[in-house]
């Protein structure tokens, strides 16, 4: 079969693919992984129709843009493959890769040469596919699967892992052998020429429609679940999810092992500062506050927002909660240092085991409420007999 022949039927395929890809899983899902992929095979069937200009007078515009737009297609697979970690590519990371080529691409020989700009574009499509390979590998590596759906998810990876891990080493070699005996020779048409790499792309939109619903769902069940279980402005726990993996942990803690705490932490002054600067400070102050706590805890304790300006934080080395309620204040301080000022007062509650998270929680409050008549901008630890404050 001849290379116009086989793009052509490529440019078909692509389009059947995509308007599946869009109606049947990016519309009921609105997944990135969806979405990416659908601009992916957008662009590659902009660039396969443009790439069928070659021998025309228009060449000269359409090849080095057929050039960009199959970067570009490549770099939103890696964009695609980003979003099952959750992660965006920058917009810069985005468009640079086809910007240099669409410019090497014009400075070369566009009205001449179909080969125009050659090392370049090599260059950017294995960049794009191996950069999806590692993310791919990411997800393998961090993977947990469970049951048969997890089974399939992980299978649809490990196919999309193999497909662009093959599809860069192709590029890589397809472009060391332009460089090397260039795009004449028989050895390139024969092992790196039009026809294999059509046939290529072929095999990767097979790999993808296999994929594609399964993670495309599974990725919009992931995101329902965090917005069922995170608080929508800080990104941290809600209540009743925090109060689920404090009491996890309660139960988990071995005997004799490093007693941990609870801390209850509020900002002073919140009202005043939502009626004198507007409901926008008053969440851009709690946002900040909530980046501090999980930057400051990290994967040493479990954050929660209780609801309001109130936040609750589970520790697991209580010794240290007034060294974190300080270096929270800090962190916070600095995040705000161009707004009106704003303090934190804490309050501290050993772990009992006898009573457990909820009445626990309730003693950090009665500690908050003292931190607050002390003065507020401090962390006072609950103690049935004497109150310990200290200014943080």
């Amino acid at each position: 079969m001849d290379t116009l022949t086989l793009r052509i039927a490529f440019g078909v395929v692509a389009l059947c693919v995509l308007v599946l890809f869009f109606v049947a899983t990016y519309r009921p899902t609105r997944s990135a992984y969806s979405g990416w992929w659908c601009v992916s095979l957008a662009v590659f069937l902009t660039s396969a129709v443009l790439f069928l200009l070659n021998g025309t007078p228009v060449q000269v515009v359409a090849n080095p843009l057929g050039n960009a737009c199959a970067v570009f297609g490549a770099t939103g697979v890696w964009a695609a493959a980003r979003s099952l970690r959750s992660l965006e590519v920058p917009r810069r990371a985005m468009v640079a890769a086809p910007a240099v080529v669409l410019v090497a691409s014009l400075l070369d020989d566009p009205a001449n040469d179909v080969w125009t700009g050659g090392p370049f574009f090599l260059s950017g499509m294995a960049l794009g596919f191996a950069l999806a390979a590692r993310e791919l590998w990411l997800v393998r590596r961090g993977a947990t699967p469970e049951g048969a759906s997890g089974s399939q998810r992980s299978v649809a990876v490990a196919s999309l892992f193999a497909i662009s891990s093959v599809t860069a080493a192709f590029y890589v070699l397809r472009g060391a052998m332009l460089v090397a005996v260039g795009p004449e020779h028989p050895a390139f048409a024969y092992a790196f020429g039009s026809q294999v790499t059509t046939l290529l792309t072929m095999m990767m939109l097979v790999v993808v429609t296999f994929s594609m619903a399964l993670l495309g769902h599974e990725q919009q069940t992931s995101e329902l679940r965090v917005r069922a279980t995170h608080d929508g402005l800080t990104g941290l726990l809600n209540r009743a999810t925090f109060l689920e993996h404090a009491e996890l942990a309660f139960r988990a803690r071995p005997d004799g092992g490093t007693e941990g705490a609870v801390m209850v932490a509020d900002l002073d002054g919140f009202k005043s500062l939502n009626d004198d600067f507007g409901h926008a400070v008053g969440d851009h102050a709690l946002t900040i506050f909530g980046t501090a706590c999980r930057e400051v805890v990290g994967d040493h304790g479990v954050v929660g927002r209780l609801g309001g300006d109130e936040f609750a934080l589970l520790l697991a080395d209580g010794s240290r909660a007034e060294l974190v309620a300080g270096a929270i204040s800090r962190r916070f301080r600095a995040g705000i240092d161009d707004g009106p000022r704003t303090t934190i007062s804490f309050g501290i509650a050993q772990i009992d085991r006898g009573i457990g998270v909820r009445d626990t929680i309730i003693r950090a409050d009665v500690a908050l409420y003292q931190a607050k008549a002390a003065g507020r901008d401090r962390a006072v630890r609950y103690e049935p007999t004497r109150v310990e404050a200290i200014r943080v």
